[in-house]
């Protein structure tokens, strides 16, 4: 499928077509020795977005896409210097699918005595409904819904109630939402400071249930950092934190970003674990980063979603996988400020078109403080080396 229409730059432009043209020209031959087996394929779009008035971006933390296809992305002002500060966009930033900004809104000037705007930005969802979740890692124990304009709707949870994973009125450093809308169920990665997942309703805010990895009882503490060094067996009982995602597929399942656990974890969605995928199981500290895999998740827009997408932290690659069997097929990316590079991947997101959002949250290098998008560029056998 050509996808070229969606690429703004013209360089980029005559690569999409000539990738599809020799995809239409020798797929065949290429999917037959390959078993008959095809993945999606992407190209950086270097050009994307257009940033507006000469604002700059922070740590970009989170990116989510509407109904539209329209890009919804939230960095972290707090972590520009004191001389990039003046200059700073607004904390959510809405783009179209060519990248033109929208609009802005958001920031701590927002806080007022029905609620604080989170302290470091983390986690941007926009439901099927039109509202826009937030939440944050430090300090502020909730999680916010607004309209597409940035009128404040409801939050959930408490700064007053003591935190812990036993708690069902206060959040951990919640780290990401997505809401189902079958259930119409928020479902609350948390997180930074607990190890559950912990679902809502999301229009009342009612508590409804939650659980750790396995389906256990979520508990207080961290990992066993023993486990941690040599990697046996099926892992802990427990999430280790940070729970950095959770997203739910069509039908009904419920995947899992355990980031510091370096896999996947998927269940239905009262909580019964089906099984998981190990992410770079390899990858140990200091060696490879922090150790931290799994930062998040998405899906290949199709009915069946037939692929997940899974970003990969301290390897700095997103890894393409059958979504039934979580077969790994293909992975791109690799450690660089250069366009495709990744230095420190958060979140991501695709859109309808199957087009790949992915953030960055590099404090120290500004090439990484950025959104990057992957335009789909068709299906291509197995055997293609896409690796960039």
């Amino acid at each position: 499928m050509n996808r070229a229409r969606t690429v703004g730059a013209g360089g980029v432009l005559l690569v999409l077509m000539a990738m599809t043209s020799a995809c239409a020209q020798g797929g065949d031959e290429a999917a037959a020795a390959s078993g008959g087996r095809m993945v999606p394929k992407f190209q950086v779009d270097p050009t994307w977005p257009t940033i507006p008035n000469g604002w700059i971006l922070g740590e970009v933390s989170s990116v989510a896409v509407d109904d539209q296809d329209h890009v919804w992305v939230l960095h972290r002002p707090g972590t520009l210097t004191e001389e990039e500060a003046p200059r700073s966009a607004p904390a959510v930033l809405e783009f179209d699918q060519d990248g033109k900004f929208v609009q802005g809104w958001g920031g701590k000037a927002m806080s007022n005595e029905k609620f604080t705007w989170p302290e470091t930005e983390h986690g941007v969802y926009v439901d099927y409904q039109g509202f826009v979740w937030l939440g944050g890692n430090a300090t502020n124990d909730q999680v916010l819904k607004f309209t597409k304009t940035g009128e404040f709707v409801m939050k959930i949870g408490s700064a007053d109630e003591v935190v812990g994973n036993s708690n069902p009125r206060r959040f951990g450093r919640a780290a990401d939402t997505f809401v189902y809308p079958p259930t119409n169920e928020l479902f609350v990665a948390d997180g930074y400071g607990n190890r559950r997942v912990i679902v809502f309703d999301a229009t009342s805010g009612e508590f409804k249930r939650m659980w750790g990895a396995f389906g256990n009882v979520p508990t207080d503490g961290t990992a066993d950092p023993e486990w941690a060094k040599t990697m046996v067996g099926d892992g802990p009982p427990q999430f280790s934190q940070p729970v950095h995602a959770a997203r739910v597929s069509n039908d009904g399942l419920v995947y899992v970003s355990d980031r510091g656990g370096k896999r996947v974890q998927v269940f239905n969605i009262d909580g019964t674990y089906v099984t998981q995928v190990w992410i770079g199981r390899e990858c140990l500290a200091p060696v490879c980063g922090n150790g931290n895999t799994v930062a998040s998740t998405a899906f290949s827009p199709d009915p069946e979603q037939q692929f997940l997408y899974v970003g990969n932290r301290s390897q700095a690659r997103v890894m393409v996988l059958d979504r039934k069997t979580l077969e790994v097929l293909d992975w791109f990316g690799g450690w660089g400020s250069s366009p495709g590079q990744f230095g420190t991947l958060h979140h991501m997101d695709t859109d309808s078109q199957g087009n790949i959002y992915v953030t960055e949250v590099s404090p120290l290098t500004p090439g990484n403080r950025r959104v990057q998008k992957f335009v789909f560029v068709g299906m291509l056998p197995l055997a293609t080396p896409s690796h960039m």
